[in-house]
């Protein structure tokens, strides 16, 4: 059994006080702890963001990469090692913005990663930004009155049409449903989303605890269906004076690992390459 003090990460947190970004640490904590596996087995991937500073401040494998790459460093970590359980850790300008086709096209292959996105509407990071999930007329630093030009983009929708085989959405203020949703995410076979409504108490004047608090409500109390597709999608477009939080759609369909042709009694992870074989393969190309 893994501890709390165990997961306790080296580095000194950085985020502003009252971030989101702490009950998603807290809450990603409390469901490694329950997934009950050893650390070893567990990869977490991120790109960059505040959101994507979170593996640094647990004490678990990571992968810290370029902005927008997380999902395909991940697919390839995954792919390699079937064992691991690999949870990208993303935001919306990261994930959404520079790794959006990613985001898609993983969706479509179904590959066996957790994506759990921190989202704020902003470009946290770097000042305050609006970023693809802002909500239209959002003003900042860069986008003064009337504001961001351009409706949101809608993960939880893009990922139910795009093929996710279990789609969610949590709010940071929500430990104890937001835990269940992420070792629900990481133990699903397919691609997994958590859109995380998390306030950036710095930034976003908007979207705070208190309009979270007033509008979220739960989509399971409320006997949703998540094996209706269609419903799920008209779910997801509700944003206003009420907001669903949980599980939206989850599907079984074979995952990306099933359709490739990767080694039956062993892993990639312990290939090694005859380099004359390769190289014979290289000057067929070449003749």
């Amino acid at each position: 059994m893994i501890t709390v003090e165990e997961l306790e990460g080296k580095q000194a947190i950085t985020w502003c006080t009252g971030c989101g970004n702490f009950g998603i640490l807290a809450a990603l904590k409390k469901a490694v702890i329950e997934l009950d596996v050893p650390r070893h087995e567990i990869l977490l991937v991120s790109g960059i963001g505040c959101s994507s500073k979170a593996p640094h401040y647990i004490n678990l494998n990571m992968f810290h990469t370029l902005h927008g790459r997380a999902i395909p460093v991940a697919t390839g970590a995954h792919l390699v090692n079937p064992d691991l359980k690999v949870i990208v850790n993303t935001g919306d300008g990261d994930g959404l913005g520079e790794g959006f086709s990613h985001y898609i096209h993983a969706a479509r292959r179904n590959v066996n990663l957790a994506v759990f996105i921190h989202n704020n509407g902003v470009m946290g990071l770097t000042k305050g930004q609006f970023s693809p999930a802002a909500q239209r007329g959002y003003v900042s630093i860069t986008s003064p009155p009337p504001g961001a030009p351009m409706w949101p983009i809608n993960p939880v929708a893009l990922a139910i049409a795009g093929g996710a085989t279990y789609v969610a959405r949590g709010f940071s203020g929500n430990q104890k449903d937001l835990v269940t949703l992420m070792v629900e995410a990481v133990q699903h076979r397919g691609f997994a989303v958590v859109d995380i409504l998390q306030p950036c108490q710095t930034w976003n004047r908007k979207l705070t605890w208190k309009f979270y608090n007033e509008r979220a409500y739960s989509l399971q109390e409320e006997g949703h269906d998540p094996t209706n597709k269609m419903l799920a999608l008209e779910k997801s477009f509700e944003f206003g004076d009420r907001i669903p939080v949980g599980l939206f759609y989850r599907s079984k369909l074979p995952d990306l690992a099933s359709g490739l042709a990767l080694p039956k009694d062993s892993r990639l992870r312990d290939h090694e390459t005859d380099r004359a074989l390769l190289q014979q393969v290289v000057n067929d190309l070449i003749l």
